[in-house]
């Protein structure tokens, strides 16, 4: 790392004789904290930030500062007026409980058991008996996250529940233990890793929650994966990738192997059991049903069912014939890709669905389409620039989109189901915004590694900004592969602290890299089976490419940062890249991902498998197909700055990950920095806002070569 010396403002610093040492005045981190999102916020005024259809009115809810307004309007006269916002069920139900769509029954575990309870009586009754620890019922654990709520489906007329009994007898165990005066609590739950002989499988059932009947499907036990994320449920209990038909008769579900290289779309009876095979995808990387959400659907009535595949190398839509499971017709083609199915009108034959990359610009944005099953009459129904938010009435009649970019502040528009604008409801102010010295992110987008792709992010300048000075350059990390850097391209007051620390006198710079979804399928296998990649070649080349335009960009002092995958990433960087990186920033890191949960590491990796090394003297000697991703293996290139924190008890990436480095680290003789935060977990809780300020505190003083202010109380 350069040894020099950069001023900002000479105002701003002064020089204690008496140690010879160069302080950052404290006015400068007061100015930081101004711009972060806590205190950015309340200069946006008329922001919506709730809403509600009920039948053909649209509830909103307003906010300026502190003070709230509720409005509404209906479809039959177009007029917003002022109305109270609709109050939600008063029922104090327990977030445990799972309730009917009829609304009238709710189920829960108790003793690793199914119960249902009438919730106009209060009175419950089991329904499985045979359950026990590590053997229970619609148990939600999937290692990196747990909870007490049951996994299930309930069928449309409320009687019938879909869920599984889970093994995990013979899963390994994760340990915690708390930090405290006395005896420390353990903690300790099932927790799979990639490569062990027993992770979780689910056996499925079918329950009728009046008779009490239990079904059991007639098909061997199934590894408890998903097509869209590395758990079996949804944030609210709902069992993924199963569907009922309209007649409670029959559901679709997906079976997924192992590694995800393969989907399996099958029908239960519900009555028998009975299992009929429709269609298999096996895929050389992993098969997704959709960037965030599932986006096959059946369509019973008409034989015919909906399959999402990226197998011309971009997400796209294909109808199928039930019965035979042969190709109908593409629905959708190009070199872009749906992002979410979120309406199939079957009496039309309409899908309703968002996407990306189809119109100009940012292929981040999404867009609202429609088209029918034949795909034909394909149209945008939200041409206005920026990325939507759709929230549709219940029928599908009409629709309400809010729309942004990362400059352009929201505004609401009520339009019909075929895109026509019946009214704008609402714009987003941020006049108080700009007064209060806002500074706009900067889109930008770079070739990538081959040159040839495009790569998209932000960069954040100091207010100050001068073209003649040099300012130090972080880069803020996510390497995915399950997102980006930059999750979304709407508009924020500011993203994270990268404003803040832009006014501590660096350029920040944030880019989603290859590896990366949202784009093509080639695009997000980039590192496949090395995730080791991080995309790292890629944030190194953006931030190259950028410095010629942005000539103050001090490329001889880079920092790097992020958490969790992030962290990962930013150790990594200045392992294999020291002679770019000079300091980083790591938390949360799983920096070897056999310590991380096996769905993660065998979707994105691959299976754990040894290979013999026989090019070497040691006979015997077995590597794996996890080494080119393990950054402890790499803690000898260690030649910048390096503070690793993490939560001691992390129950979603555990704390051994950062210990592996650890040790490395002092095998090694390296000199580094470590904060443990006890007592917390991935997102360190009360003590996040002091490892932000150390964070900075670390930058300012590796990368500026000043003392930062001392013990500075960061507070909003």
């Amino acid at each position: 790392m350069k040894k020099k010396v950069y001023l900002i403002f000479a105002i701003f610093l002064f020089i204690s004789c008496s140690k010879s040492v160069t302080h950052l005045d404290v006015s400068l981190y007061e100015n930081a904290v101004k711009h972060l999102p806590q205190n950015l916020d309340k200069f946006v005024d008329n922001k919506i930030i709730s809403r509600e259809w009920i039948g053909e009115t649209f509830y909103f809810k307003l906010k300026n500062d502190t003070i709230f307004k509720s409005f509404k309007i209906e479809i039959n006269d177009l007029e917003i007026v002022e109305e109270n916002y609709p109050l939600g069920s008063n029922d104090k139900l327990s977030f445990n409980e799972f309730i009917s769509p009829d609304g009238k029954k709710s189920i829960y575990i108790k003793n690793f058991n199914l119960w249902v309870k009438d919730l106009k009586t209060n009175i419950s009754k089991q329904l499985t008996f045979d359950g026990f620890k590590d053997y229970g019922y619609a148990t939600n654990n999937a290692g990196w996250i747990k909870n007490d709520r049951p996994v299930l489906k309930w069928s449309p007329n409320s009687e019938i529940i879909a869920t599984f009994r889970q093994d995990a007898r013979d899963v390994g165990e994760m340990y915690l233990a708390t930090t405290n005066v006395g005896h420390p609590k353990l903690k300790k739950w099932k927790y799979a890793l990639p490569g062990d002989e027993k992770i979780f499988e689910i056996e499925r059932i079918f329950v009728n929650v009046n008779s009490g009947k239990i079904t059991a499907f007639k098909m061997g036990r199934d590894f408890q994966r998903s097509t869209t994320t590395d758990h079996i449920a949804d944030t609210d209990g709902t069992l993924l990738d199963s569907e009922f038909s309209s007649d409670n008769k029959r559901l679709a579900f997906i079976s997924s192997s192992r590694d995800h290289k393969e989907a399996h779309l099958k029908i239960a009876d519900i009555n028998s059991g009975n299992i009929s095979s429709i269609y298999k995808e096996k895929t050389e990387t992993y098969y997704e049903s959709g960037v965030s959400g599932e986006n096959w659907k059946v369509f019973f009535d008409t034989n015919e069912f909906l399959w999402y595949s990226e197998k011309d190398n971009w997400g796209h839509l294909y109808l199928h014939d039930l019965k035979t499971g042969k190709l109908k017709n593409k629905v959708t083609t190009g070199k872009w890709l749906v992002r979410d199915v979120l309406y199939v009108d079957e009496l039309s034959r309409e899908i309703f669905f968002t996407a990306g990359g189809r119109e100009e610009g940012n292929p981040y944005h999404v867009y609202l389409y429609k088209v029918n099953f034949d795909g034909s009459d394909l149209v945008c129904l939200t041409p206005e620039k920026g990325s939507h938010n759709i929230y549709p009435s219940d029928n599908w009649k009409y629709f309400v989109t809010t729309f942004s970019s990362t400059k352009n502040p929201p505004i609401t528009l009520l339009k019909n189901r075929n895109g026509e604008t019946l009214k704008e409801i609402n714009r987003v102010d941020i006049s108080k915004l700009i007064e209060n010295n806002w500074e706009k992110p900067i889109e930008f987008s770079v070739k990538a590694r081959d040159n040839e792709t495009d790569i998209y992010g932000l960069i954040h300048l100091p207010s100050f900004y001068n073209e003649k000075d040099k300012y130090p350059v972080l880069n803020y990390i996510y390497p995915g592969p399950q997102a980006g850097s930059i999750r979304d391209y709407s508009f924020k007051s500011t993203t994270r602290d990268f404003q803040s620390l832009a006014e501590l006198g660096f350029v920040v710079v944030a880019v989603n890299a290859m590896g990366t979804p949202g784009r093509s399928k080639s695009f997000h296998d980039a590192y496949y089976k090395n995730m080791g990649d991080n995309g790292l070649p890629d944030n190194i080349k953006a931030i190259k490419d950028l410095s010629k335009k942005y000539n103050a960009m001090d490329i001889e002092r880079v920092g790097i940062w992020g958490h969790s995958g992030g962290g990962f990433a930013s150790t990594r960087a200045v392992f294999e890249y020291p002679n770019f990186y000079d300091v980083a920033v790591s938390s949360g890191g799983n920096h070897d991902n056999r310590n991380y949960a096996a769905d993660w590491g065998e979707k994105w990796q691959g299976l754990l498998k040894n290979m013999e090394d026989k090019g070497l003297n040691e006979s015997n000697l077995n590597k794996t197909n996890y080494d080119n991703q393990a950054n402890q293996l790499l803690a000898e290139n260690l030649k910048g700055k390096l503070l690793l924190a993490h939560g001691n008890i992390d129950n979603n990436v555990p704390p051994y990950n950062t210990y592996l480095v650890v040790d490395e680290l002092i095998k090694a003789n390296k000199d580094f920095d470590l904060i443990i935060l006890p007592n917390q977990k991935h997102g360190f809780g009360n003590q996040n806002n002091y490892f932000m300020r150390r964070k900075w505190d670390y930058f300012v003083k590796h990368l500026k070569e000043l003392e930062p202010p001392k013990n500075f109380f960061l507070t909003f």
